[in-house]
């Protein structure tokens, strides 16, 4: 058995397509969405992230700016450029690029984004509505991986689904909203540990793997049911001296091996990464149209 490849770039641009006619629709009331990027500091990485989802903004038509400030910036400095942010008409959406330097408090610093301003989907009351089932925004990745199977026709009532990571980012958001969902259509959730001493067994039970756990290769072939379809979030650098810059992107999961016994999955880079972006914008633009309503 040869895994299907689930193609991320080709469906997160019919995703932008879509939002580009959105869009569209908006500036003939005359509402242009607009999005506002932070980036703290010069991570390669995080640059790389904020320079895709700037070019995705000119490409759909969403006004975009970025802020790029330097690492020794205060979180007092910073939290004030957010509100200036939240007070700003011209934005109805906002991200801050994580991570954030060690001297600021993550935390303090999503807190102070205006909850209907979340663009990423991270504030504590935009968590607390998803974990109600009742959410305007849902973070951009766990979105994304949802999307994409939905879009794939991949039945999730019935199945068991084994989340590796924790995070807030993708863990717990997309295990949260698999819970809430109807159980016809979404699956029943196993969120595993990347540390777990049991994790073959669990991923083996497996109809579908999502594994956001930043190790790559963590997910081997014998660790997967033949079959599941596996969800590759994981984003790693690893050293390539053959590689012009040094190194190459890699998943958690061994692609090559896992290929032959999987039934889909998805590639690293060119799987999810692309689902973020496209989601984050229809969120942009979501944000957008219900701030026109309330005004």
């Amino acid at each position: 058995m040869t895994a299907r490849i689930i193609d991320g770039r080709r469906i997160a641009a019919d995703i932008l397509r879509e939002v580009a006619r959105d869009v569209e629709e908006l500036k003939r009331d005359g509402i242009l969405p607009g999005l506002a990027a932070v980036l703290v500091g010069d991570d390669p990485a995080s640059q790389t992230y904020v320079t895709n989802k700037e070019r995705a903004c000119r490409e759909v038509g969403i006004y975009t700016e970025v802020h790029r400030i330097g690492a020794s910036v205060s979180q007092d400095g910073l939290i004030d450029l957010i509100h200036s942010l939240n007070m700003a008409a011209r934005v109805h959406g906002i991200l801050v690029q994580l991570p954030l330097p060690p001297h600021i408090r993550e935390q303090d610093i999503i807190e102070c984004v205006r909850p209907d301003k979340d663009a990423d989907g991270f504030h504590p009351l935009n968590i607390g509505h998803l974990a109600i089932g009742d959410s305007q925004f849902v973070p951009a990745t766990p979105s994304g991986v949802m999307e994409m199977l939905a879009r794939e026709g991949i039945e999730l009532g019935g199945k068991h689904a084994v989340i590796i990571g924790r995070s807030n980012i993708v863990g717990k958001p997309i295990a949260t909203a698999w819970m809430q969902g109807n159980p016809n259509t979404c699956p029943r959730v196993t969120i595993c540990h990347r540390n777990d001493p049991r994790l073959d067994e669990m991923t083996r039970q497996a109809d579908v793997i999502v594994v956001a756990a930043g190790i790559p290769g963590l997910i081997r072939a014998d660790m997967v049911k033949p079959g599941a379809v596996v969800i590759d979030v994981g984003i790693n650098h690893v050293p390539d001296k053959e590689n012009p810059r040094g190194y190459r992107i890699v998943g958690d999961v061994d692609f090559t091996a896992v290929r032959e016994v999987a039934g889909a999955i998805t590639p690293v880079p060119g799987g999810v990464g692309p689902m973020t972006v496209a989601m984050l914008l229809r969120n942009t633009v979501s944000a957008a149209r219900a701030q026109a309503a309330q005004a």
